[in-house]
């Protein structure tokens, strides 16, 4: 008998979208737990342990609770649970429009082609800039979208080298991030918002500049 697949989930709730292209949008969030990363200005490390073991079935019936067709997978490390690709294509097969937030320090090729990837690169200041796997970089789509998540004026030069292509591990860098949306994140409390829109105009970056929407909104309430 085959096993049915099971996540462990930190949190299903309803808010709107608060970054990447799809900002504003209501959306249902399926928070899984577990992650192999501890990036120093992570703001959701509750998800690191915890939550409660759903199947798919039971998952798929949260969500459709909220009638709402916009759904993101997260964490976490959505992709540390290998369960999280059934999830994908059954969330895609019930006719969602699916995205997908991953750290980027593991594999994305098998990610349902349906799925939307929003992929971190982690800058130095992160504490896990040896955790990216620059091989993604090459399976990038038109569909998917880059987040740099920067923290100090060091971050923001080691980003630029890596859209350049002048970056050590990818020197093909630039070229795979052309296929797609680029994202300049400041950290919060650590690098003013202003002054990476500052920089970002100074040196004519292609690239989008984002604030958490849902900060902005709600602060670091939980489920928002």
């Amino acid at each position: 008998m085959t096993a049915v697949p099971t996540l462990r989930v930190s949190e299903i709730f309803h808010s709107l979208q608060g970054e990447s292209t799809r900002v504003g949008l209501p959306t249902v969030f399926i928070r899984l737990t577990g992650c192999p990363l501890r990036c120093v200005w992570c703001d959701t490390a509750y998800a690191f342990s915890g939550g409660e073991t759903l199947s798919l079935a039971g998952i798929l019936e949260r969500v459709a609770a909220f009638e709402c067709p916009t759904v993101c997978v997260t964490g976490g490390e959505p992709l540390a649970q290998s369960a999280c690709h059934s999830l994908l294509n059954a969330l895609c097969d019930a006719g969602y429009s699916v995205s997908l937030e991953t750290s980027g320090a593991l594999d994305i090729s098998a990610v349902d082609a349906r799925v939307s990837r929003i992929v971190d690169i982690k800058a130095p200041g992160s504490g896990e800039v040896d955790k990216n796997r620059w091989e993604n970089l090459a399976h990038l789509r038109p569909s998917d979208e880059v987040k740099f998540v920067l923290a100090s004026r060091a971050d923001y030069d080691w980003a630029k080298d890596v859209l350049a292509g002048r970056h050590e591990k990818s020197a093909l860098a630039g070229r795979h991030l052309a296929v797609c949306p680029v994202l300049f994140s400041p950290v919060a409390d650590r690098l003013p918002p202003a002054q990476l829109a500052e920089w970002i105009l100074a040196d004519r970056l292609p690239v989008r500049f984002q604030l958490q929407l849902h900060k902005v909104l709600w602060g670091a309430e939980r489920g928002r």
